[in-house]
């Protein structure tokens, strides 16, 4: 096999983006566009649990078909494989072993990625710890951006960190985030590299599945981009979106103007 790396790319940067595809709310629908590519890149909007149904019924009608891709996870940190791997050792079918052992965030719902990990164990794929951890992504964020890093990538993400806090942050805290953001899309995107040539499927945010900002580019192998959205309007950046039900939830603006008082 052909080892395939995870070479950064640098080139001109482009904000302008091809319109989307949307495609109905099915899980077939959806299972034909993860097919257009092995590097697809699952994007997500973190707490609504139609999206993951829906995502994880696509995912086993590919894998039930014969294709056998690597998951690969933004919710365990690189630093987590290991324990991964020794958890599937020890206890093969376990997906609760395998989440406690790897020390899986508290910050995450693992009752909606928990099939994920299933379909993972049940047909032996591969499971990819995919992110930057969160000390090393402090501390970059607390760096001066990397010196390849377009301006115009760093300027761009520097606007959905804003959009994506209600245009509530303070603006010194603003480049320091994006910062990180930058470095995460990095880390994913050198993760799921190695497993290009099988095939890979990188269950993230749909902040890091944007091909103009995202882990595309930082990616040297061909994929496809597929958001799950709430609205026509957040669709971007994509080659695919799919409008499910929005999750019931508190107006997180005003959760975040209560905790910056702005």
């Amino acid at each position: 096999m052909r080892p395939i790396a995870a070479v950064f790319l640098v080139t001109s940067f482009a904000l302008q983006a091809q319109a989307a595809t949307r495609l109905p709310a099915t899980a077939d629908a959806l299972a034909g566009a993860m097919r257009a590519s092995q590097v697809v890149l699952l994007g997500e909007v973190h707490d609504n649990a139609a999206q993951h149904a829906l995502r994880a019924q696509a995912l086993r009608a590919i894998v039930q078909s014969g294709a056998r891709p690597a998951i690969a996870f933004e919710q365990f940190d690189g630093s987590a494989q290991a324990a991964i791997d020794q958890a599937r050792r020890e206890r093969p079918r376990d997906v609760d072993y395998l989440v406690a052992q790897a020390r899986g965030a508290a910050g995450w719902n693992w009752a909606m990625y928990k099939p994920f990990i299933a379909i993972a164990l049940e047909y032996d794929l591969p499971i990819v710890a995919a992110n930057l951890g969160r000390a090393d992504a402090m501390q970059i964020a607390t760096a001066p951006a990397p010196a390849d890093a377009p301006a115009e990538l760093v300027r761009a993400q520097e606007e959905a960190v804003k959009a994506g806090h209600c245009n509530l942050l303070p603006p010194e805290a603003v480049p320091g985030i994006a910062r990180a953001q930058i470095a995460r899309d990095r880390a994913l995107a050198q993760a799921i590299a190695a497993h290009a040539e099988r095939g890979v499927v990188l269950l993230a945010g749909n902040g890091h599945a944007r091909k103009d900002i995202g882990v595309p580019r930082w990616l040297a192998v061909p994929s496809t981009s597929i958001a799950l959205v709430e609205d026509d309007e957040d669709a971007g950046a994509y080659d695919y979106y799919i409008v499910t039900e929005r999750a019931t939830r508190p107006d997180p603006c005003e959760d975040l103007r209560r905790r910056t008082k702005r």
